[in-house]
């Protein structure tokens, strides 16, 4: 049996790929459950300097898988169906959007639904020319998930957001770079070397300020200014004890090229 979600970690990368390319990538129970473990171990994994989320096939990931949700509903216990929330994607976004290390999305085809909603929970989403973005909940009649209530409106603004996520539509790349849904948009052949590129640009980097950026711009989402700049001076303090900071001064002062090792 193929493995519905493949991790690989090598040279500081640590790339989880979506592997049901037959499906959509579409999202089954066993596909959550492996996918939250890759997340997590992939979280605390001190080699994975930086994380690429991706997809095999035609597309990046279309979200609940609906010929399994429907067998659900029809088995007479659809409670288990929600339960999925808190026991699948909740645990899954909130593993991607809290680790403290770069998450890029390299977007090979379409993202809908929970698809679209786990891209855009990462730092950067570089995105196939073919590839496109779809809010597709309202399309079955259900409510958005997997973080996409927070994560959406702070890419477009709670207008557009609430527009995509009344009226899906799939959103092309080239629309999708004018919203700011794509940090990028590339030629689909070329995809996964320049996610690649990025990613070992990202990786050989000072990871542990990076990490504490992202903490940073996530707590003061939700936080007032005092608070904010009260979390702020706790990274600095943080970052400021690193080896990497040390040898950054080290190098500005000698004229050299620091190297980072993520400590």
């Amino acid at each position: 049996m193929t493995d519905p979600v493949l991790l690989d970690v090598s040279d500081g990368v640590a790339t989880i790929t979506f592997n049901r390319p037959d499906a959509m990538n579409s999202l089954d129970v066993a596909t959550k459950e492996a996918l939250l473990d890759a997340v997590r171990t992939v979280a605390d994994d001190p080699a994975a300097r930086c994380v690429v989320l991706t997809g095999t096939g035609r597309a990046f990931c279309v979200g609940q898988d609906l010929k399994q949700h429907i067998e659900i509903l029809q088995s007479g216990s659809p409670d288990q169906l929600f339960r999925t929330v808190d026991e699948h994607y909740n645990p899954i976004v909130t593993s991607l959007a809290g680790m403290a290390k770069p998450v890029i999305a390299a977007v090979n085809g379409v993202a809908a639904g929970a698809g679209a909603s786990l891209a855009f929970a990462c730092d950067l989403r570089v995105v196939a020319d073919t590839a496109g973005f779809n809010l597709a909940f309202a399309g079955v009649a259900l409510s958005c998930d997997t973080g996409s209530s927070f994560t959406l409106q702070r890419l477009v603004g709670p207008a557009k957001a609430i527009e995509l996520l009344y009226q899906p539509r799939t959103i092309k790349a080239d629309e999708a770079l004018a919203l700011g849904l794509a940090t990028r948009v590339v030629p689909a052949a070329n995809l996964a070397a320049e996610g690649g590129v990025l990613a070992a640009t990202l990786a050989a980097g000072p990871t542990v300020a990076y990490g504490a950026m992202r903490r940073s711009v996530a707590f003061a989402a939700g936080h007032t200014f005092e608070e904010s700049v009260a979390f702020e001076s706790s990274m600095m303090t943080l970052t400021g004890a690193t080896a990497d900071h040390a040898a950054a001064v080290h190098a500005f002062v000698n004229k050299e090229k620091p190297v980072f090792e993520g400590r």
